[in-house]
């Protein structure tokens, strides 16, 4: 790793970095779709010049594009484009490859490529729409594109992840399925064992070489030798050498979470299963504990690495897993065969699909049912790994009082979430830690609430939520259509009640707004002005900003400027508090609102604690506590820290969601506490 990472950095690329070449490449990886509406995909550059200088080389490269079409290319294409070269983090390339202009195809795909390429895109698009649709790609080629963001959260908080990375449970189903064929073709075993490996390369070469995937071809490498040499077979060294065989061919497999999930998951099975069906057999019938003890050795093998990265643990995944695990086999058997019938026989690929996408549903089902369920969130990082994996080594080391210490740890697990729970009993006021964006709640009482934008993520707004226990909200305000105020609203309005709407009067930008519109197009919408006061239960609203006439005003430095001064300010009174929020209002509005404003008790600090403040509109506002929302380690620099500086000037207590996590405050008669998610002690929480 070292020698292939000093290559890498000694790349004549790095020449390029901070500007713009034209560069000749060969995709190695299919593309998709990021988060940020991108898109990504590793290739191998061979050729990059600017006006200068020209090299050849052959190193591999990050690519992002913002052109659709590169969805098309496949493995093998040989492209080019004029990019701008930046320095990447991901320690496996040399640099990431910026390109904004349409991508040119100087080569055509391989009939291979082709091949593998319609069989994937023919299973895709003929598996149908919804969960289950979305689901049979993954189960059997391990392609997710067509899962929702909402959907894959289900599957993960239900511990069903693995079954759409297409792990060694897939690759033995297809592996058992192949030599099964093989016998009624050829009558000499090492001609059955040949032709298998020949067929699970291409399927390797089919599903894509995750290191699930190239983990499990490995061992079958070694299991199929050994049926062949009439050796015995031995799974533990097999997974050594697994090991060792993919860490040599690729070192960074060595750092990737994926394939060390997936080791830990294996030795699980062959370490631990069998001691749980043996203890559990003195309980329960032994088929019930078969098939309980895969599930409870993987997590138990794999939790300090899930906590690591999640932060939470969720034990209903076991009953999920279990419940899934009768439908696994038939979908990815009778998928493959659909899948390799869809370029040819079409309409027998839709039958079969259509037979599949039954199970398909339970199993969407099991996994919306499963994230339902509470789990136990704990730091990420050193911290959360620390803890889980202490507790399994002591587990192991007390394994003869068992019964006592798990009996034990649950009763210090029950006090120690109560003592820590989120928002703790009363409140009236919390804001949601939704990352680099806004959403404030109050309180009306009953599990009915007033929101105030919804965040960019419709998973954490929706967890928020939940949290609070809110079921109605009568009143929802988006501030303006910013996507880290909107985009969180498919979140916000699952399973809940919308009685109205306010929104900005101004619409841009048009896809945001198109986006809430069509969500919430049977809900009564407002569009209000200075001047609107409206009463919700115990709650005073008085608008204070926009006119009725859109204003323009002096772009800031960013974007959006004429967007974020069109937010909605409003003042909200109450017998027990008085609260300030402005969405993302700039200087040049903020001056304007002096005259209207004086002392609140909470003040949302406008446009995430952002630089451009007007230092004697914080005066006027004179806040007793300040709430910033803002993403961890945003790019954007906030909050600035001259914001800090002029609200600890005038007193004022900071919170911050990106240091103290959601924030919930209790009041009472102007007098307030708060309650943080992130508190000094806070390493574990059940919810």
């Amino acid at each position: 790793m070292s020698i292939r990472q000093s290559s890498l950095a000694a790349s004549q690329i790095t020449r390029f970095f901070l500007q713009s070449a034209e560069i000749q490449a060969v995709v190695v990886t299919d593309p998709n779709q990021t988060k940020s509406g991108d898109y990504s995909f590793i290739a191998r550059a061979i050729n990059i010049h600017n006006d200068s200088i020209s090299y050849s080389l052959r190193v591999p490269i990050r690519i992002i594009s913002k052109q659709s079409d590169v969805l098309t290319l496949l493995p093998g294409q040989q492209i080019s484009a004029t990019a701008r070269i930046v320095s990447s983090k991901e320690a496996r390339v040399a640099a990431l490859v910026l390109i904004s202009e349409k991508v040119q195809v100087q080569s055509p795909a391989s009939r291979w490529a082709k091949m593998l390429g319609a069989i994937r895109y023919g299973l895709r698009s003929l598996s149908g729409d919804g969960d289950a649709g979305a689901l049979i790609p993954g189960m059997v080629l391990g392609d997710t594109s067509k899962q929702s963001e909402l959907f894959k959260n289900s599957m993960k908080r239900s511990g069903l992840t693995h079954l759409v990375a297409v792990s060694g449970a897939n690759f033995a189903i297809v592996s058992s399925f192949v030599l099964w064929i093989m016998q009624f073709i050829f009558k000499k075993i090492p001609a059955r064992l040949s032709a298998t490996a020949l067929f699970l390369v291409a399927f390797i070469a089919l599903v894509r070489p995750s290191p699930s995937v190239l983990r499990a071809a490995a061992m079958a490498a070694v299991l199929l030798v050994a049926q062949a040499t009439k050796k015995g077979r031995d799974s533990l060294p097999a997974l050594g050498f697994a090991i060792a065989a993919v860490v040599v061919i690729d070192p960074w497999q060595a750092r990737d979470a994926g394939f060390a999930l997936s080791v830990m998951a294996t030795a699980g099975l062959l370490l631990f299963a069998p001691l749980v069906v043996e203890k559990f057999s003195q309980w329960m019938p032994t088929k019930i504990a078969q098939g309980l003890a895969p599930p409870i050795a993987a997590i138990i093998f794999c939790s300090p690495i899930i906590v690591s990265l999640s932060g939470y643990l969720a034990p209903m995944s076991v009953i999920a897993n279990l419940l899934a695990a009768p439908f696994v086999a038939p979908i990815t058997i009778v998928g493959f065969i659909a899948a390799l019938l869809s370029p040819i026989i079409p309409l027998v690929s839709i039958i079969l699909i259509w037979l599949i996408r039954f199970p398909a549903a339970a199993i969407a089902l099991i996994a919306h049912w499963g994230s339902t369920f509470p789990v136990l969130t704990l730091r990420t990082g050193t911290v959360g790994f620390a803890l889980i994996a202490g507790f399994t080594l002591l587990m192991w080391l007390l394994k003869k009082w068992f019964k006592q210490a798990i009996v034990m740890t649950i009763i210090a697990l029950m006090c120690l979430t109560w003592l820590q729970r989120w928002p703790g009993g009363d409140w009236q006021i919390a804001n949601c830690d939704i990352g680099q964006g806004d959403s404030m709640v109050i309180n009306l009482g009953s599990h009915r609430a007033l929101v105030i934008d919804v965040g960019p993520d419709p998973i954490a707004e929706d967890r928020c939520l939940k949290a609070l226990g809110i079921t109605e909200i009568p009143l929802l305000i988006l501030s303006h259509f910013h996507a880290d105020h909107v985009a969180g609203l498919p979140g916000a309005i699952k399973g809940r009640i919308i009685s109205q709407l306010w929104v900005s009067q101004n619409a841009q930008p048009i896809i945001e707004s198109s986006f809430v519109q069509s969500l919430l197009a049977n809900v009564p919408l407002i569009t209000p002005v200075k001047g609107l006061r409206s009463q919700l239960g115990p709650l005073t609203i008085n608008v204070l900003w926009p006119t009725p006439s859109l204003t323009s005003f002096t772009e800031m430095p960013g974007e959006g400027s004429q967007i974020n001064n069109s937010s909605i300010a409003t003042l909200i009174t109450s017998k027990d508090f008085t609260i300030f929020t402005g969405g993302d209002l700039e200087p040049p509005v903020q001056h304007l609102l002096i005259k209207d404003v004086n002392h609140v008790d909470i003040y949302k600090v406008c446009h995430h604690g952002s630089k451009y403040q007007d230092v004697q509109f914080m005066q006027a506002l004179h806040p007793s506590i300040a709430i910033i929302s803002v993403g961890v380690t945003n790019t954007y620099g906030h909050p600035a820290p001259q914001t800090i500086d002029a609200l600890d000037r005038l007193g004022s207590q900071v919170v911050r969601t990106d240091i103290d996590g959601a924030i919930a405050v209790k009041a009472a008669n102007h007098r307030f506490s708060i309650r943080k998610a992130k508190g000094r002690f806070n390493l574990i929480r059940w919810g």
